[in-house]
């Protein structure tokens, strides 16, 4: 069974590139456009993992984020906070809300699908 993955992304362009790219790797993804969908999309579908844009409508990523790992059920699914407006103690930022990872736009996308399969293997051993 392939893993399912919570895509939390607000801009339209990012969300079919990054589903396209997951998809081809055999992923199922699941694809948000905020902060509060992302709550509810987590606890309904359980992914396992989340990539969690810090700019959000509503909610930001960080604070789903802090929301998400304050959940006994939830705390374990790896978040990796993707964010285009990488300044210098962001990275810490999203640390402290609970991120696993983080990773900067415009990213690679063999970074991204490395990073992918690493936390998904941590998570499983």
């Amino acid at each position: 069974m392939s893993a399912r993955i919570l895509h939390v992304e607000d801009n339209p362009a990012n969300r079919m590139i990054v589903r396209d790219l997951l998809e081809f790797r055999g992923y199922q993804v699941v694809d948000v456009m905020d902060g509060e969908e992302a709550l509810a999309a987590t606890e309904r579908e359980r992914p396992d993992l989340i990539l969690m844009d810090i700019q959000l409508p509503r909610i930001s990523g960080l604070e789903a984020t802090r929301r998400i790992k304050a959940r006994e059920e939830l705390r374990r699914i790896p978040i990796v906070a993707v964010t285009s407006f990488a300044l210098s103690g962001d990275d810490q930022k999203a640390f402290a809300a609970g991120c696993d990872a983080y990773i900067a736009k415009p990213y690679k996308p063999r970074e991204l699908l490395e990073l992918i399969q690493r936390l998904l293997q941590s998570d499983r051993s």
